[in-house]
């Protein structure tokens, strides 16, 4: 399940002013949603930041779900 992959997802106060990113980058969960949001595809996402991985989107959907949960 996408929950098991949170772990990629992480918040230090000193990398993107503590706000949740994928950990071992600067890319922004809120980056990545916004992205999806205006309608770009995981492809064209990947092109622009090729430091992620498709599972990274898998883990900014399960945080993101986990934030509206509580």
């Amino acid at each position: 399940m996408a929950e098991a992959h949170l772990s990629r997802i992480i918040m230090n106060p000193t990398v993107c002013e503590g706000r949740p990113h994928v950990s071992g980058t600067t890319v922004e969960v809120a980056t990545i949603l916004d992205a999806l949001a205006q309608g770009a595809t995981v492809e064209e996402i990947l092109g622009d930041y090729p430091v992620l991985v498709p599972l990274d989107f898998q883990a900014a959907a399960a945080y993101s779900a986990r934030l509206i949960r509580q």
